[in-house]
């Protein structure tokens, strides 16, 4: 599968990576958090890692860790509204269920 970005975070994603010295693309992943488990977490990706698997859509370059893969193949990164403020919204194929505020999901491989 891949990691792919909307027109919209593409263009947020390039934008913080041109602006940035040193940033080589945009670092996604998942970290234990909230009430469902996982939390979609995003930075800008100073280095290559061991393990990492790396993706290009549009151009730039989104670096996913080994731990992180399983999680989130298959998602499509959006920027948008939210709330009162804009931040990078997530379509995550593996997610089977969010808590109810939207801050962390829950996957089949969870239920097992």
């Amino acid at each position: 599968m891949a990691i792919t970005l909307t027109s919209i975070a593409h263009q947020r994603v390039q934008r913080f990576v041109q602006s940035t010295p040193g940033a080589l693309g945009l670092r996604f992943g998942v970290t234990r958090t909230g009430c469902s488990g996982w939390g979609h977490v995003t930075d800008l990706a100073r280095d290559e890692r061991a393990g990492d698997t790396v993706f290009e859509d549009q151009g730039v370059r989104i670096y996913v860790d080994a731990d992180s893969l399983a999680l989130v193949d298959g998602t499509e990164i959006d920027f948008g509204k939210q709330g009162l403020g804009e931040t990078f919204l997530f379509n995550n194929p593996n997610a089977t269920a969010e808590c109810g505020c939207g801050e962390s999901f829950t996957t089949s491989a969870d239920a097992a």
